[in-house]
């Protein structure tokens, strides 16, 4: 049993979808995503794997790769465009994937340790020294921001006047 990751009430599964995920040679798999809700806040939840970025196709692994490495030749089967708007996106998005992070520390750590006196870093090197940069670190960071609600969705939508 897992708990929510809001409230901490008890999580009742309702159902599950299905969700293609492509890997770096282009090849597609099905997975299975459970939907979970929770029995006191009511909120729904899905169980998120690792290897999964909320609203990207590809495993977080590709996108990963990319974000650190931008600079070198992928061997990922994607197009420039897919690659240069991960690049952009995770640009973007650090920012405020370090303020959630920190925002879900502060809600379970509620007294932080000092801030170290060195002079400031970009967003995306914060966010190393807080998940670490060993490979696995983009779930690392979804993983957390999505299950606590403050993932920001980047889906386009088209919305008439």
């Amino acid at each position: 049993m897992v708990p929510c990751p809001c409230c901490g009430e008890r999580l009742v599964v309702i159902g599950s979808r299905r969700r293609k995920l492509a890997g770096g040679d282009g090849d597609c798999r099905l997975l299975v995503i459970r939907r979970l809700r929770c029995s006191g806040c009511r909120k729904i939840h899905h169980e998120l794997p690792d290897c999964f970025v909320s609203y990207k196709r590809y495993e977080s692994a590709c996108i990963e790769e990319i974000v650190a490495e931008p600079e070198s030749l992928p061997a990922i089967a994607a197009d420039d465009a897919t690659l240069r708007r991960w690049q952009s996106w995770f640009r973007e998005h650090s920012s405020y994937l370090l303020g959630a992070l920190r925002s879900i520390a502060l809600r379970f750590h509620p007294d932080p340790a000092e801030e170290p006196s060195v002079p400031s870093q970009p967003a995306h090197h914060q966010i190393g020294q807080l998940v670490g940069k060993a490979p696995g670190w983009l779930g690392r960071i979804v993983r957390p921001v999505a299950n606590s609600h403050l993932w920001i969705h980047t889906r386009s939508a088209f919305l008439s006047g």
